[in-house]
């Protein structure tokens, strides 16, 4: 008998929220106030990336993250794995003696962790995924992947999609489904501007319980503000209508952060640079005399930016241009870009010029798929340790 099941290994993306999620209803089973809106991003620029395995041979359950043993106490993770495994009781999907056997967890992200770049999404959805298939049950994931991180859930699929907070007390009807696949808006993309990758001060699952707690605004936003914007931006990304999206997205964005200052004491997740990124995109978009460009900032001071392919390379050379690098060779990761020259433009936007490496890098990238298994590159090998990766 083998006492080692096969190696699962997921990829599963990022997702960035255009009609934010903040606050919960219910904090054990993770349910949200209000629904939201997100964008996939293309696992093949920033991805989570989990390889699971089971053995009987394995004493206790592990978990390695970002190369370093963590410890599988985690009341989300546990939840996770004690779901999937009930639900593969139920289907009888496995063996029964294969649900004693302990699991070895090895997971690497190609992005910051806790940074506000939505690392916790893309990785809890890669490890759900994994698991899903290791214990080979059928049956929709979304609603598993919010008990680890709420926004989790939306990374379960790919293109645009909606998070619904549901009604019910079980929590049975807080799902994410798509509303359009990323094939339906071909020409979307965007720009991840890194201002800082390093911890933020207020965790998110922090900052939402003191907003609950003492925010009077996210009460009015629950309940009269986010069920226009998720209608109107349907609508708008459905439609491919980038004006509303990109007004829409602003917004939201604007009023999510204005919540948090309305928390006592106030969570502040942008920064003096977030700011002056705002006051570019604005400018950017009145020289324009359209809206080309969509800003919209999670918990932490990083800007994710919308905008249509054709005009990646004008923004981009402003951004450059505003934001100077130490290191210009490296400062764009991505997709590839043709680079364009315009020193009017350039020369127009001279007075918002600021000091070198404010900005520490941008990804370029765009509206993707959801998870996704591969047969090499595995995390563990075949003993099931895991596999030091330089």
């Amino acid at each position: 008998m083998n006492k080692m099941s096969e190696i699962i290994t997921a990829v599963a993306p990022v997702n960035i929220a255009v009609i934010k999620y903040w606050g919960k209803r219910d904090e054990n089973l993770i349910l949200p106030l209000n629904d939201s809106v997100s964008a996939t991003l293309d696992t093949n620029i920033m991805c989570a990336k989990t390889s699971v395995c089971a053995s009987l041979d394995f004493t206790e359950n592990e978990l390695w993250l970002n190369g370093k043993k963590d410890s599988f106490t985690s009341k989300r993770i546990i939840n996770c794995l004690n779901k999937i495994k009930e639900i593969a009781t139920e289907q009888k999907s496995v063996p029964a003696d294969f649900l004693t056997w302990k699991v070895r967890v090895c997971s690497e992200n190609n992005f910051p962790t806790a940074a506000g770049l939505a690392s916790s999404a893309a990785g809890f959805a890669c490890l759900v995924s994994a698991l899903a298939k290791l214990y080979k049950i059928n049956t929709d994931i979304s609603a598993i992947a919010r008990m680890g991180s709420g926004s989790a859930c939306r990374s379960v699929y790919g293109g645009f999609v909606q998070w619904h907070a549901g009604v019910e007390t079980d929590g049975s009807d807080s799902i994410a489904t798509q509303i359009v696949p990323s094939s339906h808006w071909p020409e979307m993309r965007v720009l991840i501007l890194v201002v800082g990758d390093t911890k933020k001060h207020t965790s998110s699952t922090d900052g939402m319980q003191l907003s609950v707690k003492t925010s009077a605004f996210l009460k009015h936003r629950v309940e009269h503000c986010v069920p226009k914007h998720v209608a109107s931006i349907r609508k708008a990304i459905q439609e491919k209508d980038f004006t509303t999206f990109a007004e829409l997205t602003m917004k939201d964005s604007n009023q999510f952060h204005a919540v948090c200052l309305d928390t006592y004491p106030p969570c502040v997740y942008m920064t003096d640079v977030s700011f002056k990124i705002v006051e570019l995109i604005h400018a950017f978009n009145k020289q324009s005399g359209e809206v080309k460009a969509a800003y919209t900032f999670d918990a932490g001071p990083n800007a994710c930016i919308y905008l249509l392919e054709k005009d990646v390379p004008e923004l981009l050379s402003l951004i450059k241009h505003i934001f100077p690098s130490s290191n210009p060779e490296t400062f764009v990761k991505g997709l590839s870009i043709t680079e364009v020259s315009n020193p009017e433009l350039l020369c127009s936007f001279s007075s918002l010029r600021q000091k070198e490496d404010l900005i520490k890098y941008v990804i370029h990238t765009k509206v993707g798929n959801g998870p996704e298994f591969i047969n090499e590159s595995h995390l563990l090998n075949g003993s099931g340790e895991p596999i030091q990766i330089s």
